[in-house]
């Protein structure tokens, strides 16, 4: 599964950026995914709909997904300085061949400036 990320790039505080990450792959079924600030959660979301966030960015950022496209969205308002941070797309992916894995993307770079 290979993930691809787009829609980092430099905001005032107070500003908003939506991320992108489309997964794609031959013989994989998409599970659970996330988006994480460095390697720590900000929000995931499974294959059903069900969400979670970390407590840092309830009420600004909001998860998303189309399973057509296996593309996952991060909404982000009300952005802060210390959102700064290399965001990373991360799926959980599962074939016949390979089971269960996962999977990270490349990262996108979030600056909000002050």
């Amino acid at each position: 599964v290979q993930l691809v990320e787009s829609g980092g790039g430099v905001v005032q505080a107070g500003g908003s950026l939506r991320l992108s990450c489309a997964a794609s792959g031959s013989g994989f079924s998409i599970g659970a995914m996330g988006w994480y600030k460095e390697r720590e959660l900000v929000a995931s979301i499974t294959s059903g709909g069900i969400t979670n966030y970390a407590g840092s960015v309830k009420g600004r950022f909001t998860i998303s997904r189309d399973n057509a496209k296996n593309t996952v969205y991060l909404q982000m308002n009300s952005l802060r300085p210390e959102d700064t941070a290399v965001y990373y797309c991360n799926a959980w992916g599962s074939s016949r061949t390979w089971g269960n894995q996962n999977y990270w993307g490349q990262g996108t770079q979030v600056t909000v400036s002050s």
